[in-house]
């Protein structure tokens, strides 16, 4: 049995990820931003914390809250997204919001869990990014704000990839496709329990050979 953190689990890949892992005995620590609000969470079993990646305050108080736990995987998932989808309607206040938490807040919650990682037996950090922070494959249609986060983020994940060679962690940058949840809408093609089973799989067999990777849920490389 493993020890998992998910941030972002109160609905969407997030509450799957919590779903799945605990459906197989894994034991599972949850964040949302109102853990009184999360009752489709609290019913997976999963030990739900308080956290709102914005918030450098919150995210030292969730490492406090877990000061000498151990944690062998932790899942980056939270997001958000605008609808700056166009030239024109771009805002700095959709920019700074999305970018807040893609990019600032995924990569504060990964350095403040640096202890609990080091106790871990996997050491391995799932950083949730898209196929559409590919700069390769960039296209319009889909919010700025949200493109470039996912572009940022994966820097960061390699970055952080480098930084934690030494130390034998495993640091990788995946995405879940186009699924049908609150973000995705309903015309989406994926299940997100088939992304969030593929994703697990992956997961469980990455090695620290694999630290750096951009992957999709089908496992196929992506440019970056």
């Amino acid at each position: 049995m493993a020890t998992w953190l998910v941030t972002g689990a109160n609905r969407g890949l997030g509450l799957e990820f919590a779903r799945q892992l605990r459906a197989r005995g894994d034991e599972v620590l949850a964040t949302a931003r109102k853990p009184d609000r999360a009752e489709e969470l609290r019913a997976t079993g999963a030990a739900v914390l308080p956290l709102e990646v914005s918030d450098p305050d919150s995210i030292g108080a969730l490492a406090k809250a877990l000061s000498g736990r151990a944690i062998d995987v932790l899942v980056n998932n939270a997001a958000v997204t605008d609808e700056d989808r166009k030239i024109g309607d771009l805002s700095m206040d959709a920019f700074r919001r999305v970018f807040d938490v893609n990019v600032f807040g995924t990569a504060l919650v990964a350095q403040a869990l640096l202890p609990n990682l080091r106790a871990g037996k996997r050491r391995l950090i799932a950083n949730i990014s898209s196929q559409l922070g590919s700069v390769a494959n960039a296209s319009s249609g889909f919010s700025y704000a949200y493109c470039a986060s996912k572009a940022a983020l994966n820097m960061a994940t390699v970055k952080m990839a480098k930084d934690l060679e030494a130390e034998r962690f495993t640091v990788v940058t995946l995405c879940p496709g186009w699924n049908r949840t609150d973000m995705g809408g309903a015309e989406a093609p994926l299940d997100p329990k088939d992304s969030i089973r593929d994703l697990i799989r992956l997961i469980d067999g990455f090695t620290v050979k694999d630290s750096g990777r951009y992957v999709q849920h089908n496992g196929k490389a992506l440019p970056w």
